[in-house]
C-alpha cells in the first residue's frame, strides 16, 4: 500500500526513498508567503472607516473596527481603531481600544492606548491604560470577566431572597 502512494508522488523513483527532503523544501517557501496568517487561523475581519453597522456582531475570530458600530460586539480579539466609535457592550478575550467606546467593556485582557476614549465600565482580568487615555467609568477586576452575562448584580444568585421563602 505504501509503495502505491509513492508512485503518485512527482519525480523519479530514486527520490521516493527520500520523500521528506522534497517536502521540507516545498514547505519552507510556502511559509514565506503566509507569515501574517498562520495555518488554521483566519484573518481578522476589518470594518472600514466609511462603514456604519447597526446591530450586534458575533464571531469566534478577530475583528478590527475602523468605522461605527451601534450594537454589541463579541469576538476573540477586538481592535478598536483610532477613527472608530462603538456604542454598545464589547466582550472579547483580548481588547485593544485606540478609538471611542460608549458602553461596557468586558475582556480577559484590556488595553486602552493613549488615543482611547472610553465612557463605561470595564470588567477585566488584566488591564493596561496608557498615559493620555480618556476614561470615565469604573474598573472591576474579575478572575473570569467573560463568564458574566448582562446582569451585573449578584443578588439574584442568592437563594431565598425574593422568592417568598
Amino acid at each position: 500500500m505504501f509503495s502505491k502512494s509513492r508512485i503518485n508522488e512527482p519525480g523519479p523513483k530514486a527520490e521516493a526513498e527520500k520523500p521528506k527532503a522534497p517536502e521540507t523544501q516545498m514547505t519552507k517557501p510556502s511559509m514565506d508567503f503566509t507569515p501574517s496568517a498562520p495555518k488554521g487561523k483566519a484573518v481578522a475581519s476589518v470594518l472600514s472607516s466609511d462603514l456604519t453597522v447597526v446591530g450586534n456582531l458575533r464571531t469566534t475570530g478577530d475583528i478590527q473596527v475602523e468605522g461605527t458600530v451601534e450594537g454589541d460586539i463579541r469576538a476573540h480579539l477586538l481592535t478598536v481603531g483610532e477613527s472608530a466609535t462603538i456604542r454598545g457592550e464589547i466582550v472579547a478575550d483580548d481588547i485593544v481600544v485606540n478609538g471611542r467606546v460608549i458602553g461596557r467593556v468586558r475582556g480577559l485582557k484590556v488595553r486602552l492606548t493613549s488615543t482611547a476614549r472610553v465612557e463605561g465600565d470595564i470588567i477585566h482580568k488584566t488591564i493596561a491604560i496608557e498615559s493620555g487615555a480618556h476614561f470615565e467609568g469604573s474598573v472591576q477586576r474579575q478572575e473570569d470577566p467573560l463568564a458574566n452575562g448582562r446582569p451585573t448584580p449578584a443578588a439574584p444568585a442568592m437563594p431565598g431572597v425574593g422568592d417568598g421563602v
